[in-house]
């Protein structure tokens, strides 16, 4: 594959610090995004040769799923060398390539860091398990089991059953929060702290703009290692476990959540400041305390620069109530903080699947999602509007979906190949046999059957950035909730003495919404039909928006 080719004039990367404020941000699953070496897993060459297709969307960065070394049981979240990457992705050399060439397009790079745990693999974790007296023997979290041998508490794993695993080495239980070759890094230990510190400038001097940060709340634990209460049923939710895992049914108020994270959090936000326009992103995976999480995280310009939660990640389809109750529950905790908004992601069901969208339903959620106050990961073939892909029990590689079969089939729905053509039973992903299976139903949303189709989703989502970037208002301006009633979410956002009014009709049926008040002129620049315009009211077809525009001072 020729890496150069089709290069275009480079860009020169301001240096707005305030870059990420507002900003839309590609997530990028390497193993299923573009394979160069015809061994059926994607990789950062072919991430390179993509690239264009990601510029000509409008978006301002990519996220880059992990690629490090990795044993990847977890797919490369279960890290064994943080400072390297791994072959079946390409060397140190490829990604300097990718930093260049996204740089060139104008595009900045994060990169998704994983603080909270590594491999069992890693040199750090072998070292820690020979014994209680070595170099690094506290840094992973160790404990006694109970008089009866059991587990020193009862955390539990979010992929299943218990939180800790015998070590018959140390003759001690380790803590992992997710599988149990994933030992959790003991941040209570400063040399841990530094450790991971460093991590992050290793890539920071390479030229990354960033990072997303796993699991961000999870890196610290109780130091007593005291019993998580239990949660009422009434309070449970699947938003973090699917609802047939047990993890539910506790209140996590001491594997998690921890406060001392916030020093953790302040320093690595004083090394960001360190470069001219570094950001981070951190996912707050919590069912219960998301968006009171987000807040502390974000706010005071001393922590992380935004967050993103489960709000949106799960369930059925938000109806404008639903909708209006987390925005306006985020716009009371957020004080001076920052969202991070998604619908989908790598572990997640497709949102078009999960909350069952028709092709204009997809559009107006996304319209929404671009007009929400905060910043926004799509997620690769987000913009063709792929399903989730039905993946056989005989083809799953997920371990959460082999662990939890039938009733949670995994992540691997959202994780099969990107499919770039439609006359190839891989769809232009790889020559070889891809790790997933491609999706057959993907073939025809193709990006270069979408490229020939004026009218199609990959040609609305383009549309609709380039509108959204039109308004500054959009990415960084004010919001104020107007309704979220009556199959109606609107509501104005203001910059600079402009104002815009957003309404969108999440329903099948036509619906009224109320303007307020002032003049407003309807911006016909959004890729929706134009709508029939009254006194004071303007009605909505069928899952369309409208968008006005004012003067602050009319």
């Amino acid at each position: 594959m020729n890496l150069m080719q089709d290069l275009a004039p480079q860009k020169v990367m301001a240096h707005d610090k305030d870059w990420w404020r507002g900003a839309v941000i590609y997530q990028i699953y390497p193993r299923s995004f573009q394979d160069s070496n015809h061994d059926g897993i994607g990789d950062l060459a072919g991430i390179i040769h993509r690239l264009p297709h990601i510029a000509e969307l409008g978006v301002d960065a990519i996220w880059i799923s992990p690629f490090f070394r990795s044993p990847m049981l977890d797919f490369g979240y279960d890290v064994s060398d943080y400072r390297d990457v791994d072959p079946m992705f390409g060397s140190l050399g490829d990604f300097d390539a990718l930093i260049g060439r996204a740089h060139d397009l104008g595009l900045k790079v994060l990169i998704d860091l994983v603080l909270s745990h590594t491999s069992n693999q890693h040199a750090w974790f072998q070292e820690s398990q020979t014994s209680r007296e070595n170099a690094r023997t506290d840094w992973y979290v160790w404990a006694d089991a109970k008089p009866d041998g059991s587990p020193p508490n009862n955390w539990l794993s979010i992929f299943g059953g218990s939180a800790w695993e015998w070590s018959g080495d140390r003759m001690q239980y380790y803590l992992h929060n997710f599988l149990k070759e994933q030992p959790d890094l003991n941040m209570h230990n400063p040399a841990v702290q530094q450790e991971m510190l460093d991590v992050a400038r290793f890539w920071l001097d390479r030229g990354v703009d960033g990072f997303r940060l796993d699991t961000i709340n999870f890196y610290f634990h109780d130091q007593q290692l005291r019993d998580n209460p239990p949660l009422a049923p009434e309070s449970r939710n699947s938003t973090i476990a699917p609802e047939v895992n047990p993890y539910n049914w506790q209140d996590h108020i001491y594997d998690k959540n921890q406060p001392e994270n916030l020093n953790f959090l302040r320093r690595l936000r004083a090394l960001l400041d360190e470069y001219p326009a570094a950001a981070a992103v951190g996912e707050v995976g919590d069912g219960q305390y998301g968006l009171e999480l987000q807040a502390e995280y974000t706010s005071g310009g001393d922590k992380i620069h935004m967050c993103y939660s489960f709000e949106f990640l799960s369930g059925i389809a938000p109806t404008p109530e639903r909708v209006g109750k987390v925005i306006t529950d985020y716009e009371t905790a957020i004080g001076d903080g920052w969202a991070c908004w998604a619908f989908s992601n790598h572990d997640v069901m497709r949102h078009p699947s999960r909350w069952n969208l028709g092709e204009e339903a997809r559009r107006v959620y996304a319209a929404l999602l671009l007009c929400l106050r905060g910043s926004v990961c799509l997620y690769q073939g987000e913009e063709l509007g792929l399903t989730e892909a039905y993946v056989s029990y005989e083809d799953l590689q997920d371990p959460y979906g082999i662990r939890f079969w039938p009733k949670f089939k995994g992540r691997d729905g959202c994780r099969t190949p990107m499919p770039w053509v439609s006359d190839n039973q891989n769809g232009g992903f790889s020559d070889a046999k891809p790790w997933l299976p491609m999706a057959v139903e993907h073939l025809s949303r193709s990006v270069a059957n979408q490229g020939r189709e004026p009218d199609s989703t990959m040609a609305f989502y383009r549309s609709m950035i380039r509108f959204r970037r039109s308004y500054p208002a959009l990415s960084k301006g004010s919001f104020a909730m107007v309704q979220a009633d009556g199959g109606i979410v609107s509501f104005i956002r203001e910059q600079d003495g402009l104002r815009i009014f957003c309404a969108f009709n999440l329903t099948n049926m036509a619906q009224p919404a109320t303007l307020p008040e002032g003049d407003w002129r309807e911006d016909k620049g959004a890729p929706f039909t134009a709508i029939a315009n009254t006194e004071g009211e303007v009605t909505l077809p069928p899952y369309q928006a409208y968008f006005g525009v004012q003067d602050a001072a009319t």
